[in-house]
């Protein structure tokens, strides 16, 4: 086994114990290997030792990995996407996790229909407030998931999250738990054409905690490839 498996088996061992502390079914959690900053060969070691979903945030990046592994995995944008990088998302990536504000959902469902598909979104929640932080206001969730639910190329699937880091894994359950009380108000809606049963949250220091509060993807990186060096 080389060192990226070893870590994959490792965290999705961590996966199943933190769902069975929940109650929950270890299958009904999907590890999302954030893959970004790694060449493409490295990622690779990833799809072979039984990753099927990859994390990139940079479009060119995800575009030049995609020309490499294809179709053996899906590739998720967790980044923030600018509204003119659209034109390169249907076909390209599975799910778009990162859908903060209108224009940028109706630039995504516009590329969709003229590629004749429809493109799985979430809606990424600022739950935490932070001014640095994407993702729209709680408070703004039930208007921006109306809107899009009317675009013909899209389907809301559930919501993101990135709470504040943190050293202690606990302080982020409190925004984990806000997030599932977000869909809770959500789903009392009815919206239509909306599924939320996709649930982002939780990365390498406290995906455990996530997965307790109930999230259907985990995006973990650090623990699978090693610390990343970001250069400008």
């Amino acid at each position: 086994m080389t060192i990226v498996s070893e870590n994959i088996a490792e965290t999705l061992r961590r996966i199943a114990e933190a769902a069975r502390r929940a109650g929950r079914n270890p299958e009904t959690v999907r590890l999302v290997a954030v893959s970004k900053t790694v060449d493409a060969e490295r990622a690779m070691e990833a799809v072979e030792a039984g990753v099927a979903d990859l994390g990139e945030s940079r479009v060119q990046e995800a575009r030049t990995k995609f020309d490499v592994i294809g179709e053996r995995a899906r590739l998720h944008m967790i980044g923030p996407l600018q509204t003119n990088k659209a034109k390169y998302c249907p076909g390209l990536f599975w799910l778009i996790h990162s859908v903060d504000r209108l224009e940028l959902a109706s630039e995504l469902s516009r590329r969709a229909v003229a590629a004749g598909t429809v493109m799985n979104i979430l809606l990424q929640v600022n739950v935490s407030g932070e001014r640095q932080k994407s993702g729209c206001r709680p408070e703004d969730a039930a208007e921006l998931l109306k809107a899009a639910s009317r675009e013909p190329g899209i389907r809301v699937r559930g919501l993101m999250t990135i709470p504040p880091y943190s050293e202690d894994p606990e302080d982020a359950r409190p925004h984990y738990g806000r997030l599932m009380e977000i869909r809770g108000e959500l789903e009392l809606l009815g919206v239509d054409n909306v599924s939320l049963d996709t649930i982002s949250a939780g990365m390498t220091n406290d995906f455990e905690v996530a997965v307790e509060e109930g999230a259907t993807l985990v995006r973990v990186g650090s623990a699978i490839f090693g610390e990343r060096v970001y250069t400008r």
